[in-house]
């Protein structure tokens, strides 16, 4: 038995402090998946407390058929969309046309570990592929997030999803096959 699956035996028993400590372990995680979805730290920040709460709620209800940071994972996309489609609800009409404002794109730091070095190029270029990123259908967009930038194995985010590999395959093929093409043209846009 894992250390999070006793942690989980505990927490199920009552005890506050192993509560906290699967908190502490899957802190860092959930925030990045958060932060991937939303790009603001400020809401990826509350996302993740509502994640932890839910996690809290219906701890009883989890099902050992996967781990708990795929449950967790899946807790924290499903949050971030939710805070999503609600922003696009009570934004629309204000002129907001990506999920995702220029100010917060420049924020996101991929890695956490960003080198002094890097230059505007390079910030550019992040820029550009999250603009991308961003105007992926929603599918999509999950399934490249939690592969490519999260590094997920395909089973993964097959489970996270809750759908197949076959399917998550055939989501990552068009999804690079479409960000292909949003980057050229905003690339060309650019020059």
């Amino acid at each position: 038995m894992t250390d999070e699956k006793l942690l989980l035996d505990r927490v199920v028993k009552g005890d506050s402090n192993a509560f906290r400590e699967l908190v502490e372990l899957n802190h860092k995680k959930v925030i990045h998946i958060c932060l991937s979805y939303v790009g603001n730290p400020t809401d990826a920040e509350d996302i993740a407390q509502e994640v932890f709460i839910e996690m809290y709620r219906s701890i009883n209800n989890f099902r050992n058929e996967s781990s708990i940071s795929t449950w967790l994972y899946r807790l924290a996309v499903n949050k971030s969309l939710d805070h999503i489609r609600q922003s696009k609800r009570l934004k629309r009409g204000s002129g907001k046309v990506s999920s995702m404002e220029k100010s917060e794109i420049e924020r996101i730091n991929i890695s956490n570990k960003q080198l002094a070095s890097d230059s505007l190029e390079e910030e550019e270029r992040k820029k550009l592929l999250y603009r991308s990123i961003d105007q992926l259908p929603e599918r999509q967009k999950e399934a490249l997030l939690l592969s490519q930038i999260k590094e997920l194995k395909q089973q993964e985010v097959a489970d996270i999803m809750d759908t197949s590999v076959s399917s998550v395959e055939s989501l990552l093929v068009r999804a690079k096959r479409k960000l292909k093409e949003l980057l050229i043209k905003h690339k060309e846009e650019i020059y």
